[in-house]
């Protein structure tokens, strides 16, 4: 064949090749996706006193239901607060009641509440002594908080001594302006309960949700400072879809919507609803950068997993128009 024929009908060939490699080659590649990540927000837990850790009914882990118990820290110091609290409250009921009965001797059991308030008083006194003794000697505390201790200690006996002595002495009843001052008492006593109580459950606390324990800092037999979590929870309403939007497509993703996604190892057909549309851009974090997710300026959005997924697991969104 004359080399002159074969030479244009090479260029045609390679002309048509070209041609449809520019019109097919978009169709077989990959929708373009947002890139992201589940994000879990935990919740830790801690008790509002210092003290050992007793029981500890969860592992990590393990999943818990609302209103599960997690664990108790020692509740003997507050346990002494709630049974002061209660006496006082008793004391100061039978006050207002003996009051409003006029001029006529004090019954014997209004000074006995009194004895046995003052008596409580005095025993979770000296078992904080008890408590602190060793404490200084390890050197947790200064030898200040000792004295104070010794103090407390002390006046408390004092006002066992004085609730005592007023029983002795058989008082008479109140006037108008005493029957007001015992309502008061009583009112004073019944807020101090009600804070005992709610003490003694922040010292034994439950799930406060559904949720996954994530970590556990303190185990039984273990001293837990006040305020120090024990352990952490992950609620399943806390874990969400985190993905970044290019700043020309921020317009089509708005609190409500729907997006699909998809991750290695997961079931089809994830969906996530919007919850959150982060009013300032930011640049393409580097932990999803790539030649694909180039963008320089971005937007969070975040959004909720219709099912439970792990922190940290990356993932595909698809966009939305």
């Amino acid at each position: 064949m004359n080399r002159r024929r074969i030479l244009p009908l090479a260029l045609l060939a390679a002309a048509a090749l070209i041609v449809a490699l520019l019109v097919l080659a978009p169709r077989f590649r990959p929708a373009p996706t947002l890139s992201g990540y589940i994000e879990g927000e935990p919740l830790y837990l801690a008790a509002p006193v210092a003290g050992t850790v007793r029981t500890l009914h969860v592992a990590r882990g393990q999943e818990v239901r609302a209103g599960q118990p997690l664990f108790v820290v020692d509740p003997a110091q507050v346990r002494s607060q709630y049974d002061q609290a209660s006496a006082e409250q008793a004391a100061a009921r039978a006050q207002a009641q003996d009051a409003r009965k006029g001029q006529r001797p004090v019954e014997l059991a209004v000074f006995e509440a009194n004895i046995a308030a003052a008596e409580a008083q005095a025993r979770e006194a000296h078992a904080t002594l008890r408590r602190i003794e060793p404490l200084v000697r390890q050197g947790w505390y200064a030898p200040a908080r000792l004295d104070d201790a010794r103090a407390a200690a002390q006046a408390a006996d004092a006002q066992v001594r004085a609730a005592r002595r007023q029983r002795d002495a058989a008082a008479l009843g109140a006037r108008e302006d005493q029957i007001r001052a015992a309502d008061a008492r009583v009112s004073q006593a019944a807020a101090a309960v009600e804070g005992a109580e709610a003490r003694l459950a922040d010292v034994a606390p439950k799930a406060p949700a559904d949720a996954r324990v994530e970590d556990v800092f303190f185990h039984a037999g273990e001293w837990a400072p006040a305020g120090q979590p024990i352990l952490s929870l992950l609620p399943d309403a806390r874990i969400k879809v985190r993905f970044f939007v290019p700043e020309r497509e921020l317009a089509a993703y708005r609190v409500g919507r729907t997006v699909r996604f998809s991750c290695d190892g997961c079931a089809k057909g994830l969906t996530a609803r919007i919850e959150y549309v982060s009013p300032r851009p930011e640049f393409t974090p580097p932990v999803i950068y790539s030649r694909e997710a180039r963008d320089r300026l971005v937007y969070m959005v975040e959004a909720r997993p219709a099912a439970r997924l792990n922190p940290g697991q990356p993932v595909d969104v698809e966009p939305l128009k």
